[in-house]
């Protein structure tokens, strides 16, 4: 990958994570995944306390990224809001009910790609 595309993706990354932090979001997970996928290079995970929040970190991301001029390829679950998976091409953002968290682990089932705090992400790793 071009260090210029690298940049994007952790550019959008950490507006992403500034998104989710301003409105209070859980527990913020980075993991890049671009060693061990190439379906992304980041993987954003957050959890809200109840559904208004769930909806509201969903709601707060679209419109940060979408004022940068990030384009949002999908988005699903928002009508549940017990899981929504936001996906940018480079990034995707899930985030959970404090429950469905738990129940799916995508830290666990993703072990294999490296966690980055958001200070190493900003510094450019």
């Amino acid at each position: 990958m071009s260090n210029e595309v690298k940049r994007e993706s952790d550019k959008m990354a950490s507006l992403a994570y500034r998104a989710l932090e301003d409105k209070k979001a859980e527990n913020i997970k980075i993991i890049n995944i671009e060693k061990v996928s190439v379906i992304a290079d980041y993987f954003l995970i957050a959890s809200g306390t109840n559904r208004n929040q769930v909806l509201a970190l969903t709601d707060n991301v679209e419109e940060v990224l979408g004022r940068a001029g990030y384009e949002q390829k999908q988005k699903e679950g928002y009508q549940t809001a017990n899981w929504v998976l936001m996906d940018y091409g480079d990034i995707i953002i899930h985030i959970f009910d404090r429950e469905n968290r738990l129940f799916y682990d995508l830290e666990r089932i993703w072990g294999d790609g490296e966690p980055i705090s958001i200070e190493d992400l900003e510094k450019g790793n």
